[in-house]
């Protein structure tokens, strides 16, 4: 498998200031097809743009909410960032954000590898797509290509027509019989109904007879392949202790989200930027509208030059004999060829 030596040209972190007016936010290094933003400094909902179904539609990782037309959210993807406006979400005036960055095709093509015909925007170096399609009907099941050309590790659906439908995640260390949702902090569910009991393959993934992943609603699914100094998805047993779990993923991390499986805890995410020395101890969480937390004594973690280690008795990160599934993105692979190397910080 060939190595991604620059990580930070398919995926990269970006803080900004609100201005409360046109902000043309720079330096992510490339026009990403996927912005997530969060305000860091006050309560506000998870923003999630993507470039297949367009500038001005908004989707909160916090909420079952269908897809908001807000043209102000995010105006347009840029050839180094992206430019926001005055919506509250994205750009309130001296309000601060983190905004999370993903390069799939900076354009689309239609798939027919499935039973559904999808929209794609696929990035196959990284391992990333944005997969657009419309469910046959509760009762159905059906598949749906994602051109990858190797099977996801982890998938996120959403229904954009719906209220009430949540987000669904597939992820390989749970299989599919199983799903998480990404706006609760409830633990993983047996649900046939999501995935059809059928794991993804190297062209597409499967949705069952549940109405969550295969109503006749208009979908977006995020799809994520393990792509070696890049990407890496999988579990860990907590031990409950300040010497905590460690996790290899082979390169220096860059963003980290971590579930627990087995009790209902919230998904928390860590990154670089906010995090600039170990430990880190500023989170957020996808599943909630809090602002960013900071406290020591609660969620930290240690980003090492090879993966990253549990530093306190957490029960949502590290309790002891606690399940937990993780994905993770790189700021740098531990052994390649960009002349950078791979420290601890």
């Amino acid at each position: 498998m060939a190595q991604i030596n620059k990580p930070n040209e398919y995926f990269n972190t970006k803080l900004y200031t609100g201005n409360n007016s046109t902000n043309a936010i720079t330096g992510v290094g490339f026009q990403p097809d996927l912005v997530w933003i969060k305000e860091k400094s006050s309560t506000s909902s998870h923003r999630l743009i993507d470039a297949v179904r367009g500038v001005g539609k908004g989707l909160s990782s916090d909420s079952t909410g269908a897809e908001q037309v807000i043209a102000n959210i995010l105006t347009s993807f840029d050839n180094d960032g992206f430019t926001v406006d005055d919506d509250n979400g994205t750009n309130e005036n001296s309000q601060t954000y983190a905004s999370w960055n993903w390069l799939g095709a900076n354009g689309t093509a239609s798939n027919t590898d499935g039973s559904i015909t999808s929209t794609v925007s696929a990035n196959t170096t990284s391992g990333f797509s944005i997969v657009s399609y419309t469910g046959t009907g509760v009762g159905t099941s059906a598949t749906i290509g994602h051109s990858l050309g190797v099977a996801p590790s982890m998938i996120i659906v959403k229904s954009r027509d719906s209220s009430g439908r949540g987000w669904i995640v597939y992820h390989k260390s749970l299989g599919a019989t199983k799903k998480l949702e990404l706006q609760t902090a409830n633990a993983e569910a047996t649900d046939s109904g999501a995935w059809n009991n059928t794991a993804p393959t190297s062209t597409v993934f499967s949705v069952g007879t549940g109405g969550d992943t295969n109503t006749t609603d208009n979908f977006i699914a995020y799809c994520f392949a393990e792509k070696k100094g890049f990407s890496k998805f999988g579990s860990y047993t907590g031990n409950g202790n300040a010497d905590g779990t460690f996790v290899y993923t082979g390169f220096k991390p860059a963003f980290v989200i971590t579930k627990s499986t087995d009790i209902a805890q919230h998904w928390q995410l860590y990154d670089n930027k906010r995090n600039e020395y170990n430990q880190s101890s500023k989170i957020l969480f996808p599943s909630l509208s809090a602002a960013e937390q900071n406290d020591p004594n609660a969620a930290v973690i240690d980003m090492l030059s090879n993966g990253f280690k549990q530093r306190v008795n957490d029960i949502g990160g590290n309790g002891s004999g606690n399940s937990y599934i993780y994905m993770a993105f790189a700021e740098n692979p531990l052994v390649g060829t960009n002349n950078i190397p791979a420290t601890a910080r």
